[in-house]
């Protein structure tokens, strides 16, 4: 990581901490590793993505419906995608400190990749190639355990009195698709949902990873926007290629830079894979994936209808077919989209001399529109200003501001990323109008009080 990236990201873990986006979860206690709360102004923002993509993904579209499955799950469901055998990274530890690495990640360290699909085998060898040049990131030993797989799937005891944990395992979820899988036919027999349909879901899951990394975007509980379309067999590769570009577009809308977002194609598939595809964004650490595109095949319903028991087909009155629909998934994790929208939006600019933080957050998205200031802290000023906060707010999200000066107000409300701010000032009490200033431009105009529900329409509708 280059020098000034290191620098921007330390700035945006800062900004985080210290104007209640993100904090360290049970902080008091020391923290607790790859866990992380989102705090009033991160709530809103991760709010705002999730409605974005729930607005584009449901609301506009007469093919996709919602879901909001279960965090438990029968462990059967987990057997059956292939979790409970498959779901692993590979891992070794350190002989004199006894830390745990990631293999995988020691060795994108050192500029040597080693695909997901790899087997133990294969990432040892790659290992041993390099292990001249990898040393232990805590302690810079060069002594490690053998490699191996370790199962990422969070167990809980959840109904089990036993005291055995390996009798009758449940697992927290992993991902949330599968929560759609086997829900499939009941949306179809419930909605009555014709071929090509898709069902879409946020919610959380959780991986027992390895070692923490990049602040929010690897955690061990993290929360994904998921959808997954499904298509005739024949239409599979044309319906991918519909969403890769639907895809890439939403993040173009809420605000990121096309500079900073580029496809990364996977070459080693899974067996029952068409095509996979990430959206990659140029995070301060570099470019990483920032939603998966993957023409999965019939490999999911298939699993299911094999493991439980029950018919999953699709049943074609019209046509008189009857087939196991393919999927299209799109994944995307609400933690990784706000991290890259917040490196997309951090800017300073020099300002009179002062160097100005300010988060240039599609309106949108921004936690606040409008923060409301009275220039004073006076009675004749706040009770008026208060009342208009009371009537904005019934429209739009709104901070009511009265602490230090107006343009440390200002400069506070920059760096959260508010739109417009509001002063309320004495003249107001004569002329019926405010000062609205603008955060990109900072230019400053005179609205009346009246007007002030055309404007911010105008604006932020």
């Amino acid at each position: 990581m280059a020098k000034n990236e290191q620098g921007t990201m330390e700035k945006i873990v800062s900004l985080c901490k210290r104007r209640g986006f993100v904090f360290p979860s049970s902080e008091i206690y020391g923290g607790f590793a790859a866990v992380y709360d989102y705090g009033p102004l991160g709530v809103e923002l991760s709010n705002n993505i999730k409605k974005a993509w729930w607005k584009t993904m449901v609301h506009e579209r007469e093919d996709v419906v919602g879901l909001d499955s279960a965090i438990f799950m029968s462990p059967k469901v987990w057997e059956a995608s292939g979790h409970v055998n498959g779901f692993s990274d590979p891992l070794t530890e350190c002989k004199k400190c006894n830390v745990r690495h990631r293999v995988d990640h020691m060795l994108e360290s050192i500029d040597v990749f080693a695909d997901e699909k790899m087997s133990v085998e294969e990432i040892s060898a790659l290992f041993e190639e390099n292990k001249d040049k990898l040393k232990c990131p805590k302690c810079g030993a060069q002594e490690f355990t053998e490699i191996r797989n370790f199962n990422l799937l969070v167990q809980s005891n959840l109904g089990n009195f036993t005291g055995d944990w390996a009798e009758n395992p449940v697992y927290l979820r992993g991902e949330t698709c599968q929560g759609i899988y086997v829900n499939y036919k009941n949306v179809v027999d419930s909605m009555h949902m014709k071929v090509p349909f898709g069902i879409a879901q946020t919610g959380k899951a959780f991986r027992n990873e390895i070692t923490a990394r990049q602040f929010i975007f690897r955690t061990r509980e993290f929360e994904q926007m998921e959808m997954q379309y499904f298509v005739h067999p024949d239409d599979a590769m044309k319906f991918y290629d519909e969403w890769k570009e639907r895809r890439m577009q939403f993040y173009v809308d809420i605000g990121i830079n096309e500079e900073n977002l580029q496809w990364h194609k996977h070459e080693n598939l899974v067996f029952y894979a068409k095509e996979a595809y990430d959206i990659e964004y140029k995070y301060p650490f570099g470019w990483k994936e920032l939603e998966g595109i993957h023409a999965r095949g019939d490999y999911d319903l298939s699993q299911h209808c094999e493991h439980s028991g029950q018919k999953l087909e699709y049943v074609d009155q019209v046509k008189n077919e009857k087939y196991t629909p393919h999927v299209v998934e799109t994944s995307a994790g609400v933690a990784r989209t706000m991290l890259a929208v917040l490196a997309d939006a951090y800017t300073e600019e020099e300002v009179e001399g002062d160097t100005r933080v300010v988060l240039k957050l599609n309106t949108k998205l921004a936690p606040f529109k409008i923060a409301v200031l009275p220039l004073s802290k006076k009675d004749e000023l706040v009770t008026p200003a208060r009342e208009l906060f009371k009537k904005l707010s019934k429209k739009y999200i709104v901070d009511f501001d009265i602490t230090q000066s107006i343009g440390k107000r200002y400069r506070r409300q920059d760096e959260v990323g508010t739109p417009y701010c509001i002063t309320f000032d004495f003249d107001s009490l004569e002329d019926k109008a405010v000062t609205v200033r603008d955060r990109d431009t900072m230019k400053q105009d005179r609205v009346t009080i009246a007007e002030l529900e055309a404007y911010f329409a105008e604006k932020l509708d």
